[in-house]
């Protein structure tokens, strides 16, 4: 999908397909190319583009120091910029061409009229290869990138300390990655954390009760965005 201009309503509406199925413009952790993409917007996305919205008002929670220190280079990512029909006539003459292992070459059904026993042996080595092909081609992982907002109980918690307890939850299929504190009154900050993890290894249920546990810390676990990867 290529988005056009972002202070466009088809470019907030681009872009709010676009961050359908992603928390970021670019990768899994907030970057310069997002700072890039918001400072391009000429306003808010309205309610009608939800996906931009929540992008919207989380890349804007970072200010000064914090928006600086964001990694990556600050422009649009290319991923924003192409499209299908740029892609298609580059694509179109390697298609033209076949390739010397293409699976199309595979006769599957040819004629027993005048074949010898080197063809047949031919025949059932290509059709060896294909079938190992087809069974080694890799298991799509199903993934959904998490951010959490862990509250604490007032403003004597120890944000720092509670970070580490909650880091220190360990399981197959779970990566942390980064978090902030963000202010939610009377001097009160949540720790808002983000995590990847892989829906058949860990339950997002089970994941927000083992950080309740701690309950010197925690008062109570929100999820505050999910999306499949």
């Amino acid at each position: 999908m290529a988005v056009g201009d972002f202070k466009s309503e088809k470019g907030v509406k681009d872009l709010d397909a676009f961050l359908a199925e992603r928390s970021y413009v670019d990768g899994f952790v907030p970057s310069q190319a997002d700072i890039c993409v918001f400072e391009a917007l000429a306003k808010a996305p309205s309610a009608a583009t939800p996906h931009a919205l929540r992008w919207y008002n989380h890349i804007k929670s970072y200010q000064g120091a914090e928006k600086q220190k964001l990694p990556g280079k600050k422009e649009v990512p290319s991923a924003l910029l192409k499209g299908g029909s740029a892609a298609a006539p580059a694509a179109a003459p390697a298609a033209a061409k076949p390739a010397a292992d293409d699976d199309d070459d595979v006769d599957l059904f040819g004629s027993d009229e005048e074949e010898d026993a080197e063809a047949a042996k031919i025949r059932e080595e290509r059709l060896a290869a294909y079938a190992a092909k087809k069974s080694n081609k890799p298991t799509v992982i199903a993934k959904s990138s998490i951010v959490l907002d862990v509250k604490p109980w007032d403003d004597e918690t120890d944000m720092k300390a509670m970070e580490v307890q909650v880091r220190t939850i360990a399981m197959d299929g779970l990566v942390w990655g980064a978090s902030k504190l963000v202010p939610v009154g009377y001097g009160i900050n949540k720790l808002q954390i983000m995590c990847i993890v892989e829906d058949d290894k860990v339950s997002v249920d089970q994941l927000t009760e083992e950080i309740q546990n701690f309950e010197d810390f925690v008062q109570s676990v929100d999820i505050a965005a999910f999306n499949k990867i």
